[in-house]
This record gives structure tokens, sequence and C-alpha cells, in this order.
């Protein structure tokens, strides 16, 4: 059946998944989210305090009940909700040094407790890139570590605690791997030379693990693995994402992409393009509007995609699976038990303690000089 242009403006929307500037909800999202609109993603500009973060989304999901809230909320340098003083809750490296699943576990279940508090449904964490390229830009202390079985087994925790334990939906990110970069792909194309061999034994093996612990979102990295695919990012390629994430790692849930305005799309194919060609790949959710967040983003990428309906090149049975993908994962959203806060505060805490490596004699035996460093937020 051939839907309506109603039905159609809909199903398009669904899979959009926008920023925006400011600590309220602009008219503009909120019109979209009457129309469909699938989700948005805050980051630390709309945030103030737990009480405007709370009305924010509250406005959000009275526009539109379905509608997903997300952020980028790792824990340690990766933080929206405590931006302004620093994550109350322990890395990924620090928690991968520990190496207690428990502490990670209990730690992610704050996280995700925090977020549920704050009316957010989704955070695109933990980070399952295998962090063996010690040049990594981008990934560094985001990720639990350079070995795949440590990697993995914290990606593990991680997602049970923030989905099984908060209800918070969680995603394991960037597939199939950013560990092994030497580029940041905010600013360029990253190259992942290793052999499908290699990529099978050390980067996939935390996904694996993500998808048995029942991970709702994998988010894909715009980085061209030469061993898989000659050209095109991992997200605009369906040998990646539905061949190798689909069909050989048995994934059904939402898979949504990296931020489309990042040189590692745009500078490719521009995002309007990219968001047609991830949809043919196989991603169902576009994230848009990091760094360009206004409504002419969001209308020139679904007018693009209107476009491709109409003309065939993007078949309907694409746009309607991804948007039913959207929807189910909404209906996951779960609720947090009272208390997992400051049990995630105080596992983080213990973590930070067993992860401390002392060389020497640490003795303070007069008053200290004390050098604070602050440098300026990176993009991630």
């Amino acid at each position: 059946m051939t839907p309506s242009s109603t039905e159609l403006d809909a199903l398009v929307h669904r899979v959009l998944l926008p920023g925006f500037v400011g600590t309220t909800a602009p008219d503009w999202v909120l019109r979209r989210a009457e129309r469909g609109l699938g989700g948005v993603v805050l980051f630390s500009r709309n945030v103030v305090d737990g009480e405007q973060v709370r009305a924010l989304t509250g406005a959000l999901h009275e526009a539109r009940p379905g509608l997903l809230v997300s952020v980028d909320e790792e824990g340690g340098d990766v933080t929206r909700l405590e931006s302004a003083t620093g994550s109350s809750f322990a890395g990924a490296a620090v928690l991968g040094a520990a190496d207690d699943v428990d502490l990670t576990r209990a730690t992610s279940a704050g996280i995700g407790a925090l977020l549920a508090e704050s009316g957010v449904d989704w955070t695109l964490a933990p980070d399952a890139d295998v962090n063996s390229n010690p040049d990594n830009p981008v990934i560094g202390v985001r990720s639990f570590g350079a070995d795949a079985d440590l990697v993995a087994r914290h990606v593990a925790a991680a997602a049970r605690g923030l989905q099984d334990d908060a209800g918070i939906l969680a995603c394991a990110k960037h597939f199939p791997g950013h560990g092994d970069t030497a580029v940041d792909s905010h600013v360029g194309l990253p190259v992942v030379g290793a052999s499908a061999d290699e990529l099978r034994a050390t980067h996939l093996a935390p996904f694996r693990a993500a998808i048995d612990a029942g991970v709702a979102t994998i988010m894909t990295a715009h980085l061209r693995v030469t061993s898989l695919n000659a050209d095109a990012p991992a997200t605009l390629s369906a040998a990646i994402v539905t061949d190798l994430l689909r069909g050989e790692l048995g994934f059904d849930g939402l898979v949504v992409s990296d931020a489309l305005e990042m040189a590692g799309v745009a500078a490719y194919c521009g995002l309007e393009e990219g968001a047609v060609r991830a949809l043919l790949a196989g991603v169902d959710a576009l994230c848009l509007g990091g760094e360009l967040a206004d409504e002419d983003v969001v209308d020139r990428t679904a007018r693009t995609i209107l476009d491709a309906v109409g003309s065939g090149r993007l078949p309907l049975e694409r746009l309607v699976e991804a948007a039913a993908r959207v929807d189910a994962l909404a209906a996951r959203r779960g609720t947090a038990a009272p208390g997992l806060v400051a049990a995630g505060r105080d596992a983080s805490v213990r973590a930070a303690g067993r992860a401390l490596r002392v060389s020497g004699d640490v003795r303070v035996v007069r008053a200290p000089v004390v050098v604070t460093l602050q440098p300026a937020a990176m993009v991630a």
C-alpha cells in the first residue's frame, strides 16, 4: 500500500535524530516532533542543571511521547549532563585498568539512573573500541583498553548496567572499531588497514559481546576498512552494516550513524547524500546536528530522502523498516531502581583507587605544589 504524503513525511522524520541549540526545545523541534521526529541528541550546550534538563525532556516527550531523547554520556572525559563540573563517574580507561566487571556494571547503572532521572532515554555509550593504536587522537581513554578480551567483558558489563539495571537504552560504538586509527573522523576519513582476520579476532570481539549482552543499538564509524570495503566509510557500506553487522554478527537491533556532518562523511559525499547512502547501507537512525544544529539541516536532509524514495533509488521498504526499528527502540525504554546513582559514584571511587599505578616513593613530606591543567574541550 502506497503511503500518503503525510505518512511518508512521518516515516522520513522518524529516522532523523537532530541536535539543536538552546536550553529549551525550539519551536521547530516541537513542530517536527508532531510530524513524527524519531528523536533528538542533547549536547552540553543544552544543559544547565538537572531541573532544566527535566523540563526540556518533559517538553520533548509531551510533543511526541514516542520521541527518543539521546545523549553522549560515557562517564570520564565525555559527559553532557555534568559537563560544567566534570563527570562524577569513572571513565572507561579507569574501569578497564581496575578490571572489575562488577564495578563497571555498577558505574554504568549509576550513569543510566542519572539519565533516567533527567528524562533521557538513550545514551550513545559504551565505547566498544579496542584502543590498539597509541596515536589515536579521538578514542584514547574513552576505550576500556588495548586488549580485545578486556574490552569485550567490560562493554558487556556496561551494557547490562545501563539497560538491565537502569532501564536506559545503550549503544556500542563505533562499529566496526575506531581504535586502530590515527585520524579523528570528526576532521577526516580514517583508514583501518587491518586484515579481515585481524578485524574479526580483535576489533569485532567487543561488539559480539555487546550483542550477546542484548545491547539495543550500535553506532557506525565514519572510517574506511580496506579489507572489507575499498572506498566507502563504514556508515555508508552495506558490506559492513548489512552483511557484517546484521548478517555475520546477527545484530537485529537499531543501527545509528555517527553524526553525518563529521568530515568522515560530509567531506566524502555531503551530509544529505550521506543520509541516503547510510539508509541504503542499512543504517536506521541518522544522527545530525552536532555542529550544524538548525532546522535547515533537517529540511535539506528530509527533502533529499524524500526525493530518493520518489525516484526509486531508496526503496520505500527500507525506509519503513528503519522507521519501525526506531519505534521498536522507543518501546524498550525501562525504569531505574532507586539508589543506583550513589552506588555508581561509590563504585567509580573504588575503581579509581584500584586503577591507580604508583612508581617510587610517593609519600608527601612537605607542602606540595599542585598544577591543574585545563585543556580546551575536544570535539568528542
